[in-house]
């Protein structure tokens, strides 16, 4: 169907490998790396081996340990060789964390936003490692942040729990889709509430150019629409494409170059002004959103969450962001991604940032239905999810059906 399809990813086939942590009580801790296509064989041997680390642990230990936990995964020198805090095995890192932490919120009986929000500033800052990004952010910068909106949380729950927070779609701009069908989408976000929509870009300037000429008459001159290129460009190809675009007054410009490119975000950022920057969902650690924001390459901040190493790390983000002034706006989409990251924002809206006009979270409308609690957008705003946990559990019906290579989808011949 062409979903997911842009710039550099041209034929997606959303896939995840998903981890389930057993207990001795009938709860699970359950999560997933969402991947597009092959190599999930290589993320599972990844995560099996990380997994093994916390096998016998007490779960209350666990909570308490954690920031500890978190670094000794990440920390065990033969397996950092193979890439430090970056890739595979962090990611395999964070897909443990993560169902960690949805234990401990499903064990508390509150979703992870929840938990997470009523957690001390302390017990936040003990989850954090710090190492390599002390000099952006300290501890007790840290803590003073979460101190300084301690007095605030309760009304920013509230709001929250009676608003949400904002989301944007990308459902109408993959690159794949014809002029007919992304437009007869667009409509649909206008009619949903969206308050704004992003269009994949980068394959052609004649393409993009004709898009977002359509794009506009449909919009209006002044709706926000933002444009993703996927990493496809060079530096220099980056900041000519984008100038030459600047007519269709974008909200963002997302993923002009190569994630780890910090210099090259930065150099983008000041030739390209005012149009704001974005990036973050393929950075691959909190020490790349650190240069990110020391080199003032980005207006907008993308976690992602399970590309890092899951929610500890999430929390040195946001935190970082906070400092910096930079709007934390979350990728999502794919498979699980919107159920996951949704709670990270939550939490920055509630114990951190608060409400304010720079937040907003993707969305995108594909594979909810697998999922226990699907995430619930009204009026182009993710409202709160209610059951306890962090928001990855799939249907048990869902996993027996796609599991691969077992499932029933794969053994009735359906695919080959």
């Amino acid at each position: 169907m062409l979903d997911g399809s842009d710039a550099m990813n041209a034929d997606p086939d959303y896939s995840a490998a998903y981890v389930r942590l057993m207990t001795d009580s009938p709860i699970t801790g359950d999560s997933l790396v969402f991947t597009i296509g092959r190599g999930n064989e290589i993320q599972i041997a990844a995560i099996n081996i990380l997994a093994e680390k916390i096998v016998g642990l007490d779960l209350d230990d666990a909570f308490t340990n954690i920031g500890a936990i978190a670094k000794e995964l990440s920390s065990d020198s033969q397996l950092r060789w193979l890439g430090p805090d970056m890739g595979v095995f962090h990611m395999a890192a964070g897909a443990v964390l993560n169902s960690l932490w949805d234990l401990f919120s499903k064990n508390k009986g509150v979703p992870l936003w929840k938990f997470l929000s009523d957690m001390s500033s302390e017990e936040i800052v003990a989850a954090i490692d710090f190492r390599y990004i002390s000099d952006a952010l300290t501890p007790e910068e840290a803590l003073e942040i979460l101190n300084r909106a301690e007095s605030h949380k309760s009304k920013n729950e509230a709001i929250l729990v009676s608003t949400g927070v904002p989301a944007y779609t990308t459902t109408p701009g993959w690159l794949g889709y014809s002029d007919e069908k992304m437009l007869h989408l667009t409509q649909e976000a206008l009619h949903d509430g969206f308050s704004l929509i992003k269009y994949k870009c980068g394959k052609s300037l004649s393409d993009d150019r004709r898009r977002l000429g359509k794009i506009r008459e449909l919009v209006g001159p002044d709706f926000p629409i933002a444009i993703d290129a996927n990493q496809v460009w060079d530096v220099g190809v980056a900041i000519t494409w984008i100038n030459s675009l600047k007519e269709f007054n974008l909200r963002w410009i997302e993923e002009p170059t190569h994630p780890d490119d910090v210099l090259g975000h930065a150099r983008i950022a000041r030739e390209v002004a005012p149009t704001p920057v974005a990036t973050g969902e393929m950075a691959s650690s909190r020490i790349i959103f650190k240069q990110l924001l020391q080199s003032k390459a980005i207006s907008v901040m993308q976690i992602d969450a399970s590309r890092v190493a899951g929610v500890n790390e999430n929390l040195a983000n946001v935190l970082m962001a906070a400092k910096f002034n930079i709007p934390v706006c979350p990728h999502a989409g794919g498979v699980g991604l919107c159920e996951m990251v949704q709670h990270i924002a939550m939490w920055d809206s509630v114990a951190v940032s608060g409400h304010h006009s720079g937040r907003v979270v993707e969305y995108v409308d594909h594979l909810h239905e697998h999922f226990l609690e699907p995430t619930n957008i009204s009026r182009g705003r993710y409202m709160t999810p209610q059951l306890p946990g962090a928001g990855a559990q799939m249907h048990q019906s869902s996993i027996d059906t796609y599991i691969f290579p077992t499932g029933d989808y794969w053994m009735n011949g359906v695919r080959i």
